[in-house]
């Protein structure tokens, strides 16, 4: 247990859960974890120019650093978080894991609809649609645990946007804090009888075709898939999110069904065996 800013407390966590890079636009609500960023040099902050921006700069970051990997965004409450919603948006409904950081108004005016600056009432409510997760850590010793949280959030389960939101006295104020370990996650597998049944399946299969899904780039399994279909001799075909999961050049793609489908159709009415890896389990193929 150390004494410190509840700014440098985030900080801290965060870096002990692998951020390395923040997009964020400041703003005076967050001026102490701001404070505390400018001090740690291995955690490399960009500016925007609008909110909206940094939601999007995530979404991408999250989707271009791979498997375990996860984007960071900072805004101000309030419009701010709301403007980033259109990124946040976007990374939910494309399953990416990205972790919104907003500040809060003091915490003696919440709730108080009194027009202070940014003041929304019931911000957490206003961003559930677009965010499996989210929290409000008025406690600095807190601070930690909701990280900590949050990260579990991204790594379990289907991978989607969550929010943290602090107040400034919690990032401006001291307290004594203990940091914790970073996350340990262990990606869920299916069972072994199921993984077996499924191999004989698709062993016995005369004429089997693989549809791609975003799991692919989650989980980092692009070898494994493209070792598997040479293995097979099966054409790959990809949703949007999976878009990239087999290389467009190699023999064995298909494409991608986004719109049209009717280029698959020739394909799907010959397949005895349709093996689906990594799509949404309500998405149906073509």
């Amino acid at each position: 247990m150390a004494r410190m800013t509840g700014g440098e407390a985030l900080t801290r966590q965060l870096f002990r859960e692998g951020v390395r890079v923040i997009f964020g636009l400041p703003g005076v609500q967050l001026y102490g974890f701001l404070a505390a960023l400018r001090d740690e040099p291995r955690i490399r902050f960009i500016t925007t120019r609008h909110e909206q921006a940094t939601g999007y700069m995530a979404d991408g970051y999250a989707r271009a650093g791979g498997a375990g990997g996860f984007g960071t965004a900072l805004v101000v409450p309030g419009p701010g978080l709301l403007n980033a919603a259109a990124g946040l948006s976007t990374a939910y409904s494309a399953s990416s894991p990205v972790l919104m950081i907003s500040g809060q108004v003091p915490k003696a005016q919440l709730g108080r609809d009194i027009g202070v600056l940014h003041e929304v009432n019931d911000q957490l409510d206003s961003i559930a649609p677009v965010t499996k997760w989210r929290q409000r850590v008025l406690e600095i010793p807190d601070i930690p645990a909701a990280v900590r949280e949050a990260v579990i959030q991204l790594k379990t389960g289907r991978p989607r946007p969550v929010e943290i939101e602090l107040s400034p006295e919690t990032m401006e104020d001291e307290d004594e804090v203990t940091l914790l370990d970073s996350a340990q996650i262990e990606r869920q597998a299916a069972s072994a009888s199921d993984v077996n049944r499924a191999t004989g399946v698709l062993l016995a299969a005369t004429n089997p075709v693989i549809y791609a899904g975003g799991g692919i780039h989650a989980s980092g399994a692009h070898d494994v898939l493209a070792a598997v279909a040479e293995y097979l001799q099966a054409g790959v075909f990809t949703s949007a999110e999976g878009k990239g999961a087999l290389s467009d050049h190699s023999d064995l793609s298909l494409g991608a069904a986004i719109w049209s489908k009717s280029h698959l159709k020739q394909y799907l009415d010959a397949a005895d065996v349709l093996f689906a890896v990594g799509p949404r389990p309500a998405l149906a193929a073509p």
